[in-house]
């Protein structure tokens, strides 16, 4: 499933001994499941995505476009969120994975609206990232910048 992105960045991204890791994988999936759960393609919440991945696998704006394309086929694909945030819980510390449900909750914010489909994906990828729920909370509050 995850093959198309690891050819994307072997042959666009990183030096011939760099391989990409499952974790940034994940990372740009789930950003995506947030834009896409709502069937509302939104171009703030495409905006949010591109900013997140830029800083966290320091991309150019050009690498980021293709790796949002490529993402959208697997997650079209996938059948559950489950494959991506084990990937995300063999490899984060809790202060990583906070930081990922606060940009999944950006994303959903971006467009001024958020959906109760957003609200519910959030609320399960938390659970399957065994984040509290006070936690939780605190994400969703940093989003909103409170």
């Amino acid at each position: 499933m995850i093959d198309r992105i690891k050819s994307f960045f072997a042959k666009n991204v990183l030096e011939p001994e760099e391989t990409v890791s499952s974790e940034q994988i994940a990372v740009a999936a789930l950003l995506i499941e947030v834009m896409v759960i709502d069937g509302n393609l939104d171009a703030q919440e495409l905006e949010s995505i591109s900013q997140t991945l830029c800083n966290i696998l320091e991309l150019e704006a050009e690498m980021v476009e293709e790796l949002l394309r490529l993402s959208r086929e697997e997650v079209a694909e996938a059948t559950s969120v489950y494959q991506f945030t084990r990937e995300i819980n063999e490899h984060f510390e809790l202060d990583k994975k906070m930081n990922l449900l606060t940009a999944m909750w950006r994303v959903a914010y971006a467009d001024g609206y958020l959906d109760k489909h957003e609200e519910g994906i959030i609320r399960r990828v938390a659970d399957l990232l065994h984040i509290r729920h006070n936690e939780y909370i605190r994400c969703k509050l940093a989003a909103r910048g409170e």
